[in-house]
C-alpha cells in the first residue's frame, strides 16, 4: 500500500508539472511575439472604407477590423485600432508605430518596397461611379482622346494610382485626389469631378447613401487586398501570417466577409 501511495503521488507530481510547463510554453510562445505595445496588436486604418473599415457609434468595425480581431485572438494578444489618413498608413507601419496596415489595402510592387504583405484574404473590384445621365458609360469613355474628365479619387488609394498611371501622365485627363472617398464622391454629386474611381463595396455604401449617382457595369481592375507589416520584425510577420492562413482555411475569414458584402 506504501509503494502503491508513492507511485500515484509520483504520478500526480509528474502530471502537475507537465501540467505547469504547458501553461509556460503558452505563455512564452505568446509573450516572445514582439509588438508595438505589449500584449496588443496595434493595427493602423482608415475607417472611411465600408464594409472593409468604419465607425458604428464610436466604435470601428468592417471586415478588416473583424480578421484582424481574429488574428489577434489567436496570437493571444489584444487589438487595438488607430484610425488614420489612408495616406498615413504604410509610414505608420514602416516606422514601428503600428504592428499592421489593414484598410482594403492593395498588393503593388511600389508597396512591397516598403512593407512585407500577408496573404491575402479578400479580393477588390476598383469601379466608376458617375451621375445619372453622364456621358461616361464605360471605362473605355476615360481613355477617350480629347475626353480630358476630370476623376475623383482617395489620395494614395490603387484608383489614385491606376488613375495617375492611365490617364493624367498619359495627358488624357486629370485626377483629383481626397483624403476621404467620401469627400470625392460629395465632389461628384457637386459637379467638381466627372467620376470617381474607388472600390466595389464602400462605392455601393456610397451609391446607396447619395441619391443620383450609379455604378457603371465595367470595372476599372482587379485587386487583392491584404495586411502591411513591417520588414524588420519578421517573427511577428510570420506568427500573422500563419495565423491568417489558418483563419482562411478553417472558413473564418469567409464568414466575416460574407457577413458584411452579403448584406450590402
Amino acid at each position: 500500500m506504501k509503494r502503491t501511495g508513492k507511485l500515484v503521488c509520483l504520478i500526480l507530481a509528474l502530471v502537475l508539472v507537465l501540467s505547469l510547463c504547458a501553461c509556460s510554453s503558452g505563455k512564452t510562445a505568446q509573450s516572445s511575439v514582439k509588438t508595438v505595445t505589449s500584449g496588443k496588436l496595434t493595427m493602423a486604418t482608415n475607417a472611411q472604407f465600408p464594409p472593409y473599415e468604419f465607425y458604428e457609434g464610436d466604435k470601428i468595425v468592417g471586415i478588416d477590423a473583424e480578421i484582424a480581431g481574429a488574428i489577434a485572438s489567436k496570437l493571444g494578444l489584444e487589438l487595438v485600432i488607430e484610425d488614420m489618413e489612408f495616406d498615413s498608413i504604410i509610414t505608420a507601419v514602416k516606422t514601428g508605430k503600428v504592428d499592421i496596415g489593414m484598410a482594403g489595402m492593395t498588393v503593388t510592387d511600389e508597396r512591397k518596397e516598403s512593407v512585407d504583405f500577408t496573404e491575402s484574404y479578400a479580393t477588390g473590384v476598383q469601379v466608376i461611379i458617375v451621375a445619372d445621365g453622364s456621358e461616361i458609360v464605360s471605362v473605355d469613355d476615360l481613355f477617350a482622346e480629347g475626353a480630358n474628365h476630370v476623376i475623383g479619387v482617395q489620395r494614395n488609394t490603387t484608383g489614385d494610382l491606376y488613375c495617375t498611371w492611365d490617364i493624367e501622365d498619359e495627358g488624357l485627363g486629370t485626377v483629383d485626389r481626397y483624403s476621404k472617398g467620401a469627400d470625392a464622391v460629395q465632389a461628384l454629386k457637386a459637379g467638381k469631378v466627372d467620376c470617381v474611381v474607388i472600390d466595389n463595396e464602400p462605392a455601393k455604401a456610397f451609391v446607396a447613401e447619395v441619391e443620383g449617382l450609379k455604378i457603371l457595369e465595367t470595372e476599372y481592375a482587379l485587386e487583392d487586398y491584404a495586411g502591411a507589416m513591417s520588414k524588420d520584425n519578421q517573427e511577428l510577420y510570420s506568427a500573422v501570417n500563419d495565423a491568417l492562413k489558418a483563419l482562411i482555411a478553417d472558413g473564418t475569414v469567409q464568414k466575416i466577409v460574407d457577413k458584411y458584402i452579403n448584406a450590402k
